[in-house]
């Protein structure tokens, strides 16, 4: 009887990681993922060490939109990921003046943006750059800190991850859609 309460114990364990990896692989490649900060980049929207998740899935059903803040692989290294925030969509033209972000957009409409997340502008040199079909501008909201658009240029729509749906730790910091900004599209 012992051993067969032992084989029973072992057969119920075997069924609960089958059943546990049916439903959490799937979940883990095509819908949401951890990620970790790295780096000063996105102070202080994000902090060095805070633990997101990010939505895989949302992007294949819509666009990104300017504000969002994203994961994707380096154009320059796809063996690493960023986080930066969308300034620039396809088709338009992202204008950089005195540490001022303004965009032309596809319409011919050029509006200014307000970033109330940016605490560092250091916006370095002027600049202006055409975001080509296929890509993004992006930056880092802590603009002297930050390896981004402006330096090693347009970020591909296939080197997208996701965006940052949660912030789970540190706990006092949770929320959901962490570093959410609407602005005029």
């Amino acid at each position: 009887m012992p051993q067969e309460q032992s084989d029973s114990f072992f057969t119920e364990l075997l069924k609960f990681v089958v059943i546990a990896a049916v439903i959490v692989l799937p979940v883990r490649l095509f819908v949401a993922q951890p990620f970790i900060v790295s780096g000063a980049s996105m102070s202080p929207t994000f902090e060095n060490g805070e633990y997101l998740i990010v939505d895989e899935l949302s992007y294949r059903f819509e666009a990104p939109s300017r504000g969002d803040v994203v994961i994707f692989r380096y154009p320059r290294d796809p063996s690493e990921f960023f986080i930066k925030r969308i300034i620039g969509l396809p088709g338009e033209t992202v204008i950089i003046a005195g540490g001022q972000v303004s965009i032309k957009q596809v319409n011919g409409e050029t509006i200014t943006l307000t970033e109330p997340y940016v605490i560092n502008m250091g916006n370095g040199r002027d600049t202006t750059v055409e975001v080509d079909q296929e890509s993004y501008f992006v930056m880092g909201d802590n603009r002297p800190e930050s390896s981004d658009s402006r330096i090693w240029g347009l970020m591909p729509r296939d080197n997208l991850i996701g965006r940052a749906i949660v912030r789970l730790l540190p706990i006092q910091h949770a929320d959901i859609f962490p570093g959410k900004t609407t602005y005029q599209q």
